[in-house]
């Protein structure tokens, strides 16, 4: 690419503002798309005029801000932005991230896709825009119409806390709202659509007179976006193999954690260190059985899931959750059943959260053997999702196979033995070589520097080490110089050490500069990843002051916390700054994207 500078009289300064807008929101496919596309129009010696319309020069635009931990709310956002783009809606999709929180106060139409996880907590790239809505800072909206739509877990407490923060303060401000604020579980496929389609329907009359036409260089001359070769995706999983599941704690451990390895071998798909991968799993045959014997049904009987017919002994197995509890599930078996014992239980929601933290979906099913039909139990279930790993290799390194660092649980309770759905799919039940559908998760918000010499902090205990051994291999790979620093923990060193002869070996070669371990029940006083954080505070400090980008994976509800207030006090103690400003200073770490966490 050349390097010579816009040159004036080449690209006017609002010819370049305009193509800035226009490309907002873009993901690479589609920049690359748009090169190719503006070449061929170079080569032909045409240019797609149109006409102005009176409503084109007006200011009326539909923004889409999204907040995303995991991805799901950005694939939403981005396919309602193709819809409303498609009725003549004039749109934009942004992650808050990158929206500056002052440009509120002069939108007209606001759509707000947000998730939430740990306890009611923003995703990491909405915090500064939720923490700006719900300051004094904020503007009155009076002109705004907007709406919200929700992504979230009713297995939470906090559920869809986020959105309804959102909802709360733009309405506080004078906004109104053109559709009702959705909140979608797990399953949010259907949800979602019937909100766009709420939202589309409100606001489309202040778009009408846009002109929606497509030009005809564009049409007869634009590539598809569609790739020739197979895509797999959530929708449509690789049916890939499972080639080891390699136990990889102490006989002594308190922990079963597994290496798995997957082979991707003729599927093309390719991934990025910091992706997740998907595994969908079938159901353990003792708990269908179980819950099939308890309620008196036969697995035989025909039942419609998502408009399929098929089995209820298959469609416990392949398509409904059975493992994660969550209050609906409850309270659809109550209004059903009209059962006293349901009833009384969803009265108190307290309760009820302290009912179902321990119990697995057979449990509250063997607790309430309620009179119920094949088809009444389906509809009270909701479907089976994949459960998302982080990816623990290089494909550098490993090429056409993945690897996942799995902790598998598995516990006694109520009188029989538990697993995790998925964990104990993988670590037990499915047998080298057997199939097992999976899909790439990207996560661009846990991405290594783009330069190879920045050095990088890795804060991993437990499982939470996956990503950082792909980190390492890429590094590697790459002949990286920046320094890199682990930070680790679990139980024993003796039992817990993941990984620890490549960890070694790195440390060996110089790749691994520093490697600083915490294992919790060594020493009478337990040590954590945080203790080790503040005890190194000075040299972690300078690393930062020096450019090193800090990331943290694993555990939400407490050591992602406890991480982050170890650095608060890191910018305090050593940087010599206030509480406010070493908050300020994290923020700022966050938006340079020097700060990323693949939390759960």
């Amino acid at each position: 690419m050349s390097n010579t500078p816009i040159q004036p009289g080449f690209i006017e300064p609002n010819q370049l503002n305009a193509i800035t807008q226009a490309m907002a929101g873009l993901n690479s496919q589609q920049l690359t798309w748009l090169s190719g596309y503006t070449a061929g129009l170079a080569a032909a010696g045409t240019v797609p005029l149109e006409q102005p319309t009176q409503a084109q020069a007006s200011s009326a635009q539909l923004t889409i801000l999204y907040g995303s931990q995991t991805g799901n709310a950005k694939g939403v956002a981005n396919a309602f932005g193709e819809q409303a783009k498609a009725e003549g809606i004039n749109a934009k999709v942004v992650s808050m991230a990158d929206y500056k929180p002052r440009q509120l106060k002069s939108e007209t139409h606001l759509a707000v896709i947000v998730s939430t996880h740990g306890e009611g907590d923003a995703p990491d790239d909405a915090v500064e825009f939720h923490e700006y809505v719900a300051s004094k800072k904020a503007p009155k909206v009076a002109q705004l119409k907007y709406s919200v739509l929700g992504l979230g877990d009713t297995s939470y407490e906090f559920f869809c806390q986020t959105a309804k923060d959102f909802d709360t303060r733009l309405s506080a401000l004078g906004a109104n709202a053109v559709a009702a604020r959705v909140d979608c579980d797990v399953d949010y496929d259907s949800a979602a659509k019937a909100w766009g389609d709420a939202v589309i329907a409100a606001i489309k009359d202040d778009f009408a007179a846009q002109t929606t036409s497509v030009p005809a260089t564009f049409a007869a001359n634009a590539p598809s976006l569609v790739s020739a070769t197979t895509t797999y995706d959530k929708k449509n999983p690789f049916t890939a193999t499972l080639s080891e599941s390699l136990k990889i704690t102490g006989r002594d451990s308190v922990k079963d954690i597994r290496h798995i390895e997957i082979s991707l071998e003729d599927s093309g798909m390719s991934y990025e260190v910091g992706d997740a991968l998907g595994v969908y799993f079938l159901n353990s045959p003792d708990v269908v059985e179980r819950i099939l014997s308890t309620l008196k049904l036969s697995g035989d009987t025909e039942v419609t899931v998502q408009d399929s017919t098929m089995s209820l002994h298959q469609a416990l197995t392949e398509k409904l959750e059975l493992t994660l509890s969550y209050p609906t599930f409850v309270s659809k078996l109550a209004e059903v059943t009209e059962d006293a014992k349901l009833q009384d239980l969803l009265a108190d929601k307290k309760a009820l959260r302290e009912y179902i933290v321990d119990r697995q979906i057979v449990d509250i099913v063997i607790d309430n053997p309620v009179s119920v039909s094949a088809q009444q139990l389906v509809d009270a279930l909701r479907p089976l999702t994949a459960r998302l790993y982080s990816i623990a290799s290089s494909q550098t390194e490993v090429e056409d196979e993945v690897h996942l660092t799995v902790a598998h649980v598995a516990y006694d309770a109520h009188g029989f033995a538990h697993q995790g759905g998925a964990s104990g799919f993988l670590s037990t039940r499915l047998e080298e070589g057997a199939e097992v559908k999976v899909y790439v998760e990207p996560n661009p918000n846990f991405r290594l520097p783009a330069d190879p010499n920045t050095p990088v902090i890795m804060v991993g205990p437990g499982t939470g080490i996956a990503p950082f051994r792909a980190f390492m291999q890429e590094r590697d790979a790459q002949g990286a110089e920046g320094d890199n620093w682990l930070f680790f923990g679990n139980p024993s060193f003796t039992q817990d050490f993941l990984y620890q002869t490549e960890w070694q070996g790195y440390k060996k070669s110089g790749l691994l500069t520093h490697i600083s371990l915490a294992f919790s029940r060594d020493q009478a006083e337990k040590i954590y990843v945080q203790h080790r954080l503040l005890e190194q505070g000075a040299e972690v400090y300078a690393w930062l002051e020096r450019g090193a980008h800090f990331y943290v994976c694993g555990d939400a509800m407490h050591m992602a916390k406890d991480v982050e207030n170890a650095l608060l006090e890191i910018y305090q103690t050593h940087g010599k700054q206030s509480a406010d400003e070493a908050k300020q200073s994290l923020l700022a770490l966050r938006k340079a994207k020097r700060y990323q966490k693949d939390v759960y």
